[in-house]
């Protein structure tokens, strides 16, 4: 059975094309999320992981969708060869199965993680270049009424909400939430 995994790394890309890619190789059982692939510790990647069986095939449209660096790379493939599962990336072509294409995922690996920093560092530079100009101001900060802030805050700490749920409400991300905790002394 082939298996489609999906990924793209914020809330505002479109997932469309590869969903269109499965849909064109007739892939049915697909996990997909929007989710930084700077790390491996993603929920659907985790869900793959444990859902695909040997004799399956984990299908994606580039190396890149599953892993950012070398490391990751290689240690998820290698968890799916433990389990009799072949990895068949579409863009470059690699099928796991044969010693050329094991070499070739190293190689291409390596590759997106170049990209990967050479992206970040550009960043760097070109926001550097702005600051000096005066002319990058960071991120605005997200607004919320202080009052709403102290009574979720409040039934978080009563244990009447978890964590994520009050991170939710406040209409924050879980770590800004309990940064913006910290800095109030809530």
């Amino acid at each position: 059975m082939e298996v489609g995994y999906i990924r793209v790394s914020t809330e505002d890309q479109n997932t469309a094309r590869q969903f269109a890619l499965m849909d064109a190789r007739g892939i049915k059982k697909i996990f997909s999320e929007k989710e930084s692939g700077k790390n491996a510790e993603r929920e659907q990647l985790k869900a793959m992981l444990a859902y695909v069986r040997e004799g399956d095939t984990v299908v994606t449209e580039s190396i890149s969708r599953i892993a950012r660096n070398t490391r990751d790379l290689l240690s998820i493939v290698e968890k799916l060869t433990d389990k009799g599962v072949e990895f068949v990336s579409l863009k470059e072509s690699i099928d796991t199965t044969t010693p050329q294409g094991r070499f070739m995922l190293t190689v291409f690996g390596a590759m997106a993680e170049l990209d990967r920093e050479t992206i970040l560092q550009r960043q760097k530079e070109g926001i550097a270049i702005a600051k000096a100009e005066g002319k990058y101001q960071g991120r605005k900060p997200i607004e919320i009424n202080q009052e709403d802030f102290k009574a979720i805050c409040k039934s978080w700490r009563a244990g009447e909400i978890t964590g994520v749920e009050a991170a939710n409400r406040a209409g924050l991300k879980k770590n800004t939430f309990y940064r913006r905790v910290k800095a109030l002394g809530l």
